[in-house]
């Protein structure tokens, strides 16, 4: 152990769901605004090397990082809850692991010794943590372990948990977030389900030193007790987090219970008095908003069987809370399946409820002819529009198709025969596309632009020049740019050298908000910060 670093691990237990990245992210938020210099890793269970390869509708939303690696959405929350930026060293999977090991094995790096998956795998793991830690100076680093207690897939996990604690005892603490549910038949919170998994953590040589109960509402007294009793945890280290309606709440209610100071006395650090001032202020705001703004989400991957799985999505669901928020308004959002539309045209009259309509990225062909439509109806309504990836390179068709009058303008990821291919493959990118070499190829991370002056993305920003994320292989044909641009359609934001096109609007007296990006601004929004665009957007939404 390196200067004498803390580590918190967060586990899970009972079922997967329960919020070990609020908690993670929520814990980390407390231990800063105490002063400490804190930073979040994710370790996840899958062979995948990285989240780039996984289906949304499974897995939710894939958060892209400034380096461009592909990872799971709770590195998003990390960032959003801490303010901070996470470099690569913060995330890790099963796959990415096993195959650093095989790779050092490859280069005689053991010097000859048999690799085995213990110790081998966990000392990586470990290695990993220490090197994450070293980079970001920390004084304490939370790390996440994905899936719940007593799933196979996450053993070896445990087991670099218990050899840290082995060899530094007093720098190291295990937090379980653990599910307690309230059977409707009996009413009352049950709390066996979280004394069993207590029992198969303890089975991986692994004590809980705190344990965050999660509900629907507050512990009461009698089950912290039995808890504490059944669990071999101090009654003060079992803490109630029930059901809340907005996530930011949950580090205000963490330090309302004096998490962090506990926290602190546990790893046996001397702690400053805590400064949650923007938190407090954030959560009065959003309990005393005035009026409502309704916004429209037009996506595709919304449907899991019967049920509606929003986290595919959940960047840009935070994002324009983050916005709505800085405008004193309540968010009202609905998720619109985008294939509606392309069965039933009609339907389309349903988007002038709403004061504005987001068309967020995504891959493929299925849906889009429905996300055309709504943003045809979008622009010939003058109902305010925000675009995000997908969503621009889909503008750009249709208003090359109605307004330009090439009908058949289409993309190349969906018509390679297309006759006008105003979205075209990036030439760097056909090969990889040829050699089925899919995996962490596109262009992906952090890429600077520079703002046309006199714009509202221009306004918006304040700035001439931005870095924004990216997560996508096809591009705006620099062959048709200037017809599109005769046409009326305002190409406000460029890569420096002026070939890749980030970001396109209609003039304001044409509409109200018509603005796409090809980058992900969703990405880098906070609650304590929210993006620009999203903050433009919400505004014009208003005025509707």
């Amino acid at each position: 152990m390196k200067n004498n670093r803390k580590y918190i691990f967060v586990v899970g237990g009972v079922m997967s769901g329960v919020g070990k990245g609020i908690t993670t992210s929520s814990i980390g938020a407390i231990l800063k605004a105490r002063g400490f210099n804190v930073t979040a890793l994710k370790i996840d269970p899958y062979i995948n090397v990285d989240a780039g390869t996984m289906n949304p509708t499974e897995h939710g939303e894939t958060f892209v990082l400034d380096s461009g690696l592909e990872t799971d959405q709770d590195m998003g929350n990390y960032e959003r809850f801490m303010n901070v930026t996470l470099p690569s060293e913060n995330y890790m999977t099963t796959g990415s692991i096993y195959e650093s090991v095989i790779h050092k094995e490859r280069n005689l790096e053991y010097n000859g010794k048999c690799v085995q998956v213990v110790p081998h795998i966990p000392l990586e793991v470990i290695n990993r943590i220490e090197k994450a830690s070293e980079k970001a100076k920390s004084d304490i680093t939370i790390v996440e372990i994905g899936g719940t207690v007593g799933e196979y897939e996450n053993i070896l996990f445990m087991e670099a948990i218990r050899l840290m604690k082995l060899k530094h005892p007093e720098d190291i603490i295990t937090v379980m977030v653990s599910y307690l549910p309230i059977p409707h038949a009996s009413g009352e919170m049950k709390t066996k389900p979280t004394q069993h998994a207590v029992r198969t953590l303890n089975g991986t040589g692994i004590q809980p030193d705190f344990i965050i109960a999660r509900s629907e509402t507050f512990l009461d007294q009698k089950r912290k007790e039995k808890i504490a009793l059944f669990c071999n945890v101090p009654e003060k280290y079992v803490i109630s987090a029930p059901d809340v309606e907005s996530i930011y709440e949950v580090p205000v209610n963490f330090e309302r219970d004096d998490l962090s100071r506990l926290i602190l006395k546990k790893l046996g650090l001397k702690y400053k008095k805590t400064d949650l001032k923007k938190w407090y202020d954030l959560v009065d705001n959003i309990k005393h908003l005035k009026g409502k703004v309704r916004i429209g989400v037009v996506g595709k991957y919304f449907g899991t069987g019967d049920f509606v799985l929003s986290d595919a999505y959940i960047s840009v669901i935070e994002a324009v809370k983050h916005a709505a928020y800085a405008n004193r308004i309540k968010p009202e959002i609905d998720w619109i399946n985008s294939e509606l539309y392309e069965k039933e045209s009609n339907k389309l009259e349903e988007l002038k409820q709403y004061d504005g309509v987001v068309i967020p990225g995504g891959f493929g062909s299925r849906g889009i002819e429905g996300k055309i439509k709504a943003i045809e109806f979008l622009r010939t309504n003058k109902i305010p529009f925000l675009g995000l990836c997908y969503g621009m390179q889909l503008a750009v068709i249709e208003f090359s198709r109605d307004v330009l009058g090439l009908k058949e303008a289409h993309t190349t990821e969906v018509d390679r025969n297309t006759k006008n291919p105003v979205i075209d493959i990036m030439p760097e990118q056909k090969k990889n596309l040829e050699d089925k070499n899919y995996g962490a190829t596109m262009r992906l991370g952090a890429y600077p632009a520079e703002l046309t002056k006199e714009t509202r993305a221009y306004r918006a920003y304040g700035k001439a020049k931005i870095s924004e994320r990216h997560r996508h292989r096809w591009e705006v044909n620099p062959e048709y740019i200037k017809k599109i641009e005769q046409a009326g359609l305002i190409f406000s934001g460029k890569s420096p050298d002026k070939k890749l096109m980030e970001i396109i609007e209609l003039p304001q007296n044409v509409h109200p908000f018509f603005l796409a990006t090809q980058f992900h601004p969703e990405l880098k929004s906070k609650p304590l910060d929210p993006h620009p665009l999203f903050v433009e957007f919400i505004k014009a939404c208003i005025e509707k």
